[in-house]
């Protein structure tokens, strides 16, 4: 098992910054590639990016690439979204998630889920 724990969200204006932190426990770390999902009210879950195993890889969602970045301290067992220029349409609740097998987009392929956070922009 693996737990994660986000935090780091709240209440910022548009144009702002925030960063998210993940914290993980349970089996080792860098054994899992990460990923950050997101959800708004009335919207499915969708893919913001991830992240290798060792941080030499990530991808992004077109909507945030050139403003979020994905970060990993395997020796911290903790994985950072950093989301610059945030829009209002950033707004949803924040996920991250483990992956044992390899990095993917898709949420199905993610073994363990954190509890959210909350990230409001507003305009």
């Amino acid at each position: 098992q693996v737990q994660l724990v986000e935090s780091g969200g709240g209440l910022v204006q548009a144009g702002g910054s925030l960063r998210l932190s993940c914290a993980a426990s349970g089996r080792t770390f860098s054994n899992y590639a990460m990923g950050w999902f997101r959800q708004a009210p009335g919207k499915e879950r969708e893919f913001v990016g991830n992240i290798n195993w060792n941080g030499g890889n990530t991808h992004y969602a077109d909507s945030v690439k050139g403003r979020f970045s994905i970060s990993r301290d395997n020796a911290k067992n903790t994985v950072y979204l950093q989301m610059n220029s945030l829009k209002p349409e950033d707004t949803a609740v924040y996920y991250c998630a483990a992956a044992y097998s390899s990095t993917t987009t898709s949420g199905a392929g993610y073994d363990y889920w954190g509890q959210g956070t909350q990230v409001t922009v507003s305009s």
